[in-house]
């Protein structure tokens, strides 16, 4: 193991506790910050500071926002009787990118997960029907994860809104069974909107 400062080794530590990033990267992240000139790295901490201060849950779809309201909830023309469903925030951050979905979010903060002990009652599905109730929504996409647990809280949505007489559809062909929203391309995506399927 390399003989670092304490200082160096507290980074390290901090590093490697991100997503994606192991000692040897956390290592090269460090090595990368002390050759890089004193504001970088001061824009860099205030930039994360800013994050930490200013980001909150939007108050309507739970996406991240600055505001009260996401920059898409804000914006009048979305369509607003049209929803989607989605696990997480990147989730949103996703389908975006495909470009061909004009409505608005449900973002329900996680999705049913008994190993993991997350029910229902974990996730944002109250807000959901309130809003349901409380605006003209005409039909609901359910876009959670092509895993067991997307497929489960998928299941248990459809059981709870469809007596709520809106249209439910689930996206379809386009993404594989087992993996994540987040690790799709545009062309994917699109293709996986364009042919939802109601249930």
């Amino acid at each position: 193991m390399a003989n670092y400062t304490d200082s160096i080794e507290k980074l390290i530590d901090c590093l490697i506790k991100l997503p994606g990033i192991g000692r040897r990267s956390a290592e090269r992240i460090v090595g990368y910050l002390l050759n890089a000139p004193k504001d970088e790295a001061r824009v860099l901490t205030e930039a994360v500071a800013r994050v930490k201060e200013n980001v909150r849950l939007c108050r309507v779809c739970h996406n991240l926002s600055e505001g009260e309201l996401c920059k898409i909830c804000e914006d009048a023309r979305r369509q607003k009787d049209l929803v989607c469903i989605v696990e997480r925030p990147s989730d949103v951050t996703v389908m975006e990118k495909a470009g061909n979905f004009h409505g608005v979010y449900h973002v329900l903060l996680g999705s049913i997960s008994p190993l993991e002990g997350k029910g229902p009652s974990d996730l944002k599905i109250d807000s959901l029907i309130q809003r349901i109730g409380q605006n003209n929504i005409k039909e609901i996409i359910i876009a959670t994860d092509a895993d067991t647990e997307g497929e489960t809280t998928a299941l248990y949505l459809t059981k709870v809104l469809k007596p709520l007489g809106v249209k439910l559809s689930r996206i379809g062909v386009g993404i594989p069974m087992g993996s994540n929203l987040e690790y799709a391309d545009a062309a994917t995506l699109f293709k996986a909107l364009e042919s939802r399927r109601e249930i």
